[in-house]
């Protein structure tokens, strides 16, 4: 008789005794373990991600995952962008796929190779999404090797994927994932689904000088999203595009090689000059603006850097004569006990809600009108709010700068008419990828900043930022991207190196995470995440650096 393995599902709290070896993929068939009507796509056992090809030899906890959850959606996006690949493949061998970032709620891919015109570019996109169709309904396979890393770089190597190559070569792991769809061999740095007929509801359109891949819906996965056309998220993009092609680092394989070559210093000093050149340009058209600006609003999501260049803005306003004003909305937060809480009982400080939007509206009016103002202070340790001595007052040629994650909702600016406001949203719009298969989201990006000024200055664990980072990720949602195209200029606050200086900081604070709760998935993945950086110093970093807002060494005060 074979041996029998206990398993407790963590979905609907409930034991059951499976075969020694039993797969994850079988025990997703059990109706008693199934989340009702919902397809299983991979599982977390025992705080890890698996595929369903996964087996169970020892007693486990699993959480089974569906589209619903974040991992099951990264699974679902990984698996379509494989069988986008090899539409690719099988219809037009002679181009490359370049999937470049996330965008109107999809997906925006290139491709490159042979030019063709803009006739032509329509029926390629429909002849791809046509050969997709066909693959998803044939539920090829999807399986996974486990190969030495060494015969992974010349598997790549003879397929001619050189990104995959520099990136491996980089990489100290023994063992590295090679992912089979038919003839298709590709690597992906996440876990896939078990074949193509797990990825039935997609679109492929065409999209600028690309292409849109679009998901379902996190809510209801049988419908597509709707789309969102983004023009200046999409230009600052492609300003980060350009950015990348100077600076000649578009995938982490590209960095690492420049580090080994000891380049670094130099890139360094490029990619914060342009970031410079960027914030002059912004100081320029707030100058030259048709109606004078007598209010600058700043916003942009968590850990994006909007502090930082609140300051360097200052500096440049200064250059052409003004006497900028700084206001913080996070001075303006009500008293603890009036913060409003979240459907799950916690202090929701991601709402415009939190903040006393009265307060700051008749203090903006009375500055405006040139009263004194007695400015408030707000205590997180606290969480209460005082009141400085000194009075502040506006002279000739001062001008607002106010920051904060609400500063373009409507709500906050309705004291000023439009003509005299000038709206920036700031973000990291990661600039290259892992490989061109495989980008790196901004929300990873940002997380990891986040985490690293939470240890620094605020005493927090990364346990303590990954579990609050979801109730942060539903606020930016909520009442931050809804607004971020109202904006006059956006800024790319990333910096091509970044990580390789952040994981430094955030390893050991990520290996700090225990094994036994929930967060411990993100706290792996963002470790394998940064395994892919070579790490460098932070000697070359500027004082005045936006990097410098989340470690120390800044010239500013915060």
């Amino acid at each position: 008789m074979a041996k029998m393995i206990r398993v407790f599902c963590e979905n609907n709290q409930s034991t059951h005794y499976f075969p020694l070896g039993t797969s994850l993929s079988e025990m997703a068939l059990q109706s008693e373990i199934a989340p009702d009507n919902q397809t299983i796509l991979g599982a977390m056992v025992n705080n890890e991600v698996h595929e369903l090809s996964y087996e169970i030899y020892k007693p486990k906890n699993i959480f089974l995952l569906t589209y619903q959850h974040s991992y099951g959606k990264q699974m679902y996006i990984r698996s379509l962008t494989m069988v986008l690949y090899k539409a690719i493949k099988d219809s037009f061998p002679l181009l490359r796929l370049k999937v470049e970032h996330s965008i109107s709620k999809g997906l925006y891919c290139e491709l490159t190779g042979p030019a063709m015109d803009k006739d032509m570019h329509r029926e390629v996109v429909m002849q791809i999404k046509h050969r997709m169709q066909e693959i998803i309904q044939e539920d090829y396979p999807i399986t996974r090797d486990e190969v030495e890393t060494s015969e992974a770089i010349q598997i790549f190597k003879d397929l001619g994927l050189n990104d995959k190559v520099k990136l491996l070569s980089s990489r100290t792991d023994l063992y590295s994932s090679v992912y089979q769809l038919e003839d298709i061999r590709d690597y992906y740095y996440g876990p896939l689904v078990p074949s193509t007929g797990f990825l039935k509801v997609f679109d492929l359109i065409p999209y600028y000088h690309g292409m849109l891949l679009i998901f379902p819906k996190t809510e209801n996965p049988m419908v597509l999203e709707d789309i969102v056309i983004q023009p200046k998220m999409f230009e600052i993009f492609q300003e980060h595009k350009d950015w990348v092609e100077i600076l000649e680092v578009p995938t982490v394989g590209e960095l690492n090689a420049m580090i080994e070559s000891k380049k670094i210093s130099e890139l360094i000093k490029v990619a914060e000059a342009l970031q410079e050149k960027k914030l002059a340009s912004i100081a320029d058209q707030i100058h030259e603006h048709k109606h004078p600006i007598r209010a600058i609003f700043v916003s942009g999501p968590s850990s994006s850097g909007k502090t930082t260049f609140t300051k360097r803005l200052a500096i440049q306003l200064r250059v052409l004569g003004y006497r900028p004003i700084q206001i913080s909305l996070d001075n303006y937060f009500v008293e603890r006990e009036k913060t409003p809480r979240d459907e799950h009982g916690e202090y929701d400080f991601e709402t415009p809600d939190a903040l006393d939007i009265r307060l700051f509206s008749n203090q903006m009016r009375d500055l405006l009108d040139g009263k004194p103002v007695i400015m408030p202070r707000f205590s997180f340790t606290n969480g209460n709010r005082y009141f400085v001595d000194k009075e502040l007052q506006m002279e000739e040629r001062s001008i607002l700068i106010i920051e904060g994650i609400h500063a373009l909702n409507p709500l906050l600016s309705d004291f000023l008419e439009s003509r005299e406001q000038f709206k920036v949203y700031v973000s990291a719009f990661t600039q290259l990828n892992l490989d061109l298969h495989n980008r790196i989201p901004t929300t990873d990006n940002r997380l990891i900043r986040r985490m690293v000024r939470d240890s620094l200055y605020r005493g927090y664990s990364a346990l303590d930022t990954l579990s609050r980072w979801p109730s942060v990720r539903r606020g930016e949602d909520r009442y931050i991207f809804p607004f971020q195209e109202q904006a006059d200029v956006m800024f790319n606050t990333a910096l091509v190196f970044e990580l390789s200086v952040l994981k430094w900081y955030a390893q050991p604070l990520l290996e700090q995470v225990p094994r036994n709760v929930s967060v411990y998935a993100e706290a792996k993945r963002l470790m394998k995440f940064l395994s892919y950086f070579q790490a460098i110093p932070d000697h070359d970093i500027p004082a005045t650096s936006i990097l410098r807002e989340f470690l120390e060494g800044s010239s500013f005060e915060y």
